[in-house]
């Protein structure tokens, strides 16, 4: 399902590993994480992997928004999720764009603030077309193609 060329954003990359496999695939990859620490992992994990050239890490506060950028033929988001990046995301994802988020849920697991409540990914991302979507065992997860 991933493509191995085009533009991909990452939001809130950690130290890098989602990121540098798409790079290893050969997308040009941002990574964004609010981590200064995980973001010099990210950038030195991309370096020993040889992608280096095709990654960018940045320190972003998401709650700032979406950073400025080029429409993205995939956008990941990998145990994130914030409601008010859904507009942004939708508006950033290029036609047939691949969208892939995973978050913390409340199915299977006890309400939290951080953890989606049952059905809000694919109601939030209801303009896009399912691939996958899930609940269960405390984790939500959608693939979806715009």
């Amino acid at each position: 399902m991933f493509p191995t060329t085009g533009h991909a954003l990452e939001l809130a990359c950690g130290a890098g590993a989602a990121s540098v496999w798409l790079a290893r695939r050969g997308m040009t990859v941002h990574g964004v994480d609010i981590s200064g620490v995980a973001v010099d992992q990210a950038r030195d994990l991309a370096a020993r992997t040889g992608v280096g050239d095709n990654c960018r890490f940045d320190v972003v506060d998401l709650d700032d928004g979406l950073p400025a950028g080029p429409p993205a033929d995939v956008i990941l988001c990998n145990r994130f999720r914030d409601p008010r990046l859904d507009r942004a995301i939708l508006d950033r994802l290029a036609p047939g764009g691949l969208f892939a988020i995973t978050a913390l849920s409340e199915v299977g697991a006890a309400p939290g603030r951080f953890r989606a409540e049952p059905g809000e990914l694919t109601a939030a991302f209801a303009p896009l077309k399912v691939i996958a979507a899930g609940e269960g065992d405390g984790e939500a997860w959608l693939l979806a193609r715009s």
